[in-house]
């Protein structure tokens, strides 16, 4: 048996997703979810929920995830870490309230949360701590014993998210055609944001153009080429590109999109092209539609050849890297110095969000955080 690792103070784990339907009839209420309090019509959300419909209604994001809670629990097992791990959602069972108030019943005082979002953003964190505080107050307005939150800090430069992502983008490079291989671009892809939202991510300190969204997004793609040369002796060129926009056309979002890059480097003789979504934790339905149909899609009406490299998804390297997070934090917490893990230029990023950390339109309290009202 191996040595028990301490997970003191914390009693459980909650992995905190986006969710996804799981059938025809789930599509459209889902997207009402997704949609709450925009007042887009019922129609307009089945013109957007074709997406899904070509794949039955059903999004991977759910079957990823419950791949990922097996990997954890499997490497907790394995490695002494007696921790019970949880899962809600934002917007589709299992949800995130009714999670909690499980968690609760339990006897679950001090969790950790997993976000399955990897860098700094409002929709990839403080919306989600928006959602936990929702989920408190739901709770606190039955009556129940409130449990203390914490996150776990974003872990985009982690060797265990890292490692994987390069492997990806080796078997990808090598499973393009011999004579394109040389000269094969990378486009690193990611969800785009508006540039407003991009901008004011990360700490105060790291607002600007672009924040720390596109700040750590390039220091990842960064890590991945120069561990692509080492070990191939390649240098392939490479930029950071986005996909998935969603939003009005008069807004403007991170740019240059992945299918007008595809074009442009078509237009510049590129024989080949590598998308790697460095952005994306699993292949969820933003992966399978926008990159593996509509890009896809592009390249062949292009003649370009390209190959798409796998997400981090269940790999037992980020269920070991999320075990030495949580043990990491768990140190802190109980006092002790910590050496935290991380490559690249940035260093590790923060355990508790600050103040003014990827602020939201509408103020809306946030638990999880420097500014929450469940401390």
């Amino acid at each position: 048996m191996p040595d028990a690792l301490d997970a003191t103070p914390y009693d459980a784990l909650l992995l905190l997703s986006f969710g996804g339907p799981e059938g025809p009839d789930d599509v459209v209420p889902f997207l009402e979810n997704v949609t709450r309090g925009r007042g887009i019509p019922k129609e307009r959300l089945k013109e957007v929920g074709q997406h899904y419909f070509l794949f039955g209604g059903v999004s991977p994001i759910n079957d990823q995830n419950r791949a990922l809670l097996d990997a954890l629990r499997k490497d907790f097992a394995e490695h002494g870490l007696d921790l019970p791990v949880y899962w809600g959602n934002r917007n589709w069972a299992p949800y995130l309230t009714d999670t909690l108030r499980e968690m609760v019943a339990d006897g679950r005082r001090r969790i950790l949360v997993l976000a399955t979002s990897a860098y700094a953003s409002y929709s990839g964190c403080r919306q989600y701590r928006e959602n936990l505080a929702d989920a408190l107050g739901t709770l606190e307005a039955e009556g129940l014993e409130l449990p203390r939150i914490d996150k776990l800090r974003h872990y985009f430069n982690h060797p265990g998210f890292v490692e994987p992502m390069i492997d990806g983008v080796l078997r990808s490079l090598a499973d393009l055609p011999e004579d394109a291989r040389a000269g094969a671009h990378i486009a690193f892809t990611t969800h785009s944001v508006p540039t407003a939202a991009a901008d004011t991510s990360g700490p105060v300190e790291a607002h600007g153009e672009g924040g720390a969204y596109v700040e750590q997004h390039l220091d990842v793609a960064q890590l991945i080429a120069d561990a692509v040369r080492e070990r191939t002796g390649v240098d392939h060129p490479w930029r950071l590109v986005y996909q998935s926009r969603s939003g009005a056309p008069h807004i403007p979002w991170l740019e240059p999109d992945i299918c007008d890059h595809l074009e442009e480097q078509h237009a510049a003789g590129v024989p080949a092209v590598v998308m790697a979504p460095i952005g994306f934790v699993s292949d969820h339905m933003e992966v399978l539609y926008d990159l593996d149909t509509e890009a896809t899609g592009k390249a062949e009406e292009l003649g370009l050849p390209v190959r798409r490299s796998a997400t981090v998804g269940a790999d037992p390297r980020f269920a070991a890297a999320v075990r030495e997070l949580i043990t990491e934090r768990a140190a802190v917490e109980r006092g002790q110095e910590v050496a935290p893990c991380a490559l690249g230029a940035l260093g590790a990023s923060h355990d508790i969000c600050p103040v003014g950390c990827c602020p939201s339109r509408t103020p809306r309290p946030a638990a999880a955080g420097a500014d929450s009202p469940y401390a």
